[in-house]
């Protein structure tokens, strides 16, 4: 039976500015897509009947609609990869929130749109109603946790091994195209040539060598390879991350020097001591991701505003204004751990009683 594959969205080739030195040039290409090291990646799950997608029935001329919610057993299978990876002791840090807007990495399980993955920071052209990944058939099937492992390789910033200019695969071209022409994939030779055919170029692949035993590395069917000619009898990868797997992913995220975090503080009341018109500014580093009541403020005119510092931006995130009103105004915010948030508190008038503070630790 025909392996199903991963198929990767055509990207348009990346436009550089010109004049620049080859070796610049190939640093660039090679590196473009890979997450600074240190990223928290954070993902979340799909989890309704909302999100779908109207999708072809092969075969029929007919469509069907299609959710992007995938169930438990499937999520506990991603998770667990990602735990994998996680283990290796790689810089990057995945973490699971349950916001979409919170998240790098979106993943659907829409059956019947194949399984796919944005490479790297691609995934931040992504909406964010858009998936960044998608797993199509059942991970928890025999052999199929590999399909995770190979995903979550793409999210790091790997690409596909049996495109690496170093392999020497020659293929015999007709025989794969009707391969995947058929089922379960039903590409068209565009997507067959794009995902298997097309050799990439030396700065962005994994390695300066071939790795067939990587879980970037596809299965084929005998008779698809020519050359070697050992693999004319087909390849088969374990589906399990190589040593050279780990190696690439190492050296391209170390593992980051993380001091022991500090003790957790309560929240405290802070007496801001501001007159009229005044304004203060804290900034707030969450130990992890819940909600907290940021404020209290007393019987005073003022406006309570959090924003969140996105690439060095402030991005507003939640606001209150008390209105004057004779009471104490609270405002909370969900805050995630390893983003920086800015309170900004605005006293307008001091007509009443009550403490003016902010909670923070």
């Amino acid at each position: 039976m025909t392996a199903r594959y991963c198929s990767l969205a055509q990207a348009p080739a990346p436009a550089f500015a010109p004049g620049l030195a080859a070796e610049r040039l190939s640093a660039l290409a090679g590196g473009r897509r890979m997450w600074v090291n240190g990223t928290i990646l954070h993902y979340w799950f799909f989890d309704g009947d909302t999100d779908a997608s109207v999708i072809p029935v092969p075969g029929t001329g007919m469509t069907q609609r299609v959710p992007w919610a995938g169930g438990e057993d499937q999520r506990e299978v991603v998770r667990d990869c990602f735990r994998e990876w996680q283990d290796l002791g790689i810089g990057i840090v995945f973490t699971e929130v349950d916001d979409r807007s919170e998240a790098e990495l979106r993943i659907g399980f829409q059956l019947g749109d194949g399984s796919w993955s944005a490479v790297g920071r691609d995934a931040l052209l992504a909406g964010r109603h858009e998936r960044t990944m998608n797993f199509g058939w059942d991970l928890t099937a025999p052999g199929e946790r590999g399909t995770a492992l190979h995903e979550i390789g793409h999210a790091l910033g790997m690409l596909h091994e049996h495109q690496s200019p170093f392999a020497g695969i020659h293929w015999d071209d007709e025989a794969v195209y009707a391969e995947l022409a058929g089922p379960p994939n039903h590409w068209s030779r565009e997507r067959t040539h794009y995902n298997i055919l097309r050799k990439l170029g030396a700065d962005e692949v994994n390695g300066s060598v071939w790795d067939p035993h990587s879980i970037m590395e596809y299965p084929f069917a005998p008779g698809l390879i020519l050359e070697p000619e050992r693999y004319h009898a087909g390849l088969r990868p374990p589906g399990t991350l190589s040593a050279a797997d780990k190696e690439f992913v190492l050296r391209w995220y170390p593992p980051a020097a993380r001091p022991e975090p500090p003790a957790l503080v309560p929240f405290r009341s802070v007496p801001l001591g501001l007159g009229p018109g005044e304004q203060a500014d804290f900034a707030v580093d969450p130990p992890e991701t819940r909600t907290y009541t940021l404020g209290t403020f007393g019987d005073s005119d003022a406006v309570v505003v959090v924003f969140e510092e996105r690439d060095g931006e402030p991005r507003y995130l939640a606001g209150q204004d008390d209105g004057g009103t004779p009471h104490n105004a609270t405002i909370s915010a969900r805050l995630v751990k390893g983003r920086r948030y800015h309170v900004r508190v605005r006293l307008y008038s001091a007509w009443g009683p009550g403490e003016t503070a902010v909670m923070c630790w």
